[in-house]
């Protein structure tokens, strides 16, 4: 493999960000292009030095916004997000990355994960796209409405298996498993108005 992926690190304290440079600085497939202290800054970074793997400290992102870290990166499909776990991050929160990096990990244990996380997903333009189809975001609206698997079976002359199916990937895309977070990221990507879920 001789492709070498970028990284853009999103981490506030300087010395754990230069740490991870320091420890990929050699390394012949890992390229640290970039370090950030804050995630104000971040989609100006990534558009600069299109990096291929963000990696993150979740604590950088929002309370509210840190189950919905897909839909927030959901326009760089090629991007791959790994979590920096400095610290302690509830489940759901590390269930959103493709991989997490611990405080304490070595630099191949580093490298490993971030191998581990390019291979999982699919390499270049193998890697599965986060967006969703025509026919996930007409399920999508569906649910957002509150209708049931038989309702949206019905109304979009659909089997109820290919409706579990399509609510699967669309909870693998965006990381997003609850009904109430499904309907915020719609009306967050304006693919419903308030008034319709409100009936």
């Amino acid at each position: 493999m001789n492709k070498k992926y970028k990284i853009l690190i999103l981490e506030p304290s300087l010395l754990i960000a230069s740490g991870m440079e320091s420890m990929l600085a050699n390394s012949l497939q890992f390229d640290v292009v970039g370090m950030i202290d804050s995630f104000d800054k971040i989609h100006e970074k990534i558009i600069s030095l299109k990096p291929n793997i963000l990696i993150i400290n979740p604590l950088t992102i929002g309370h509210c916004k840190r189950y919905m870290v897909k839909s927030l990166f959901q326009s760089y499909n090629d991007l791959i997000l790994i979590a920096m776990q400095t610290t302690y991050v509830e489940q759901g929160v590390l269930k959103q990355y493709h991989a997490v990096i611990e405080i304490n990990d070595n630099q191949q244990k580093i490298e490993s994960k971030l191998r581990e996380s390019i291979h999982s997903i699919g390499d270049d333009t193998a890697r599965d796209n986060h967006e969703l189809s025509d026919r996930e975001k007409d399920v999508l609206i569906a649910v957002a409405q509150g209708k049931m698997n038989k309702e949206i079976a019905e109304e979009l002359h659909i089997s109820i298996h290919t409706v579990i199916s399509h609510r699967k990937n669309i909870t693998r895309k965006t990381g997003i498993k609850s009904v109430s977070g499904l309907t915020v990221y719609a009306l967050l990507n304006n693919l419903v108005s308030e008034s319709l879920i409100q009936k």
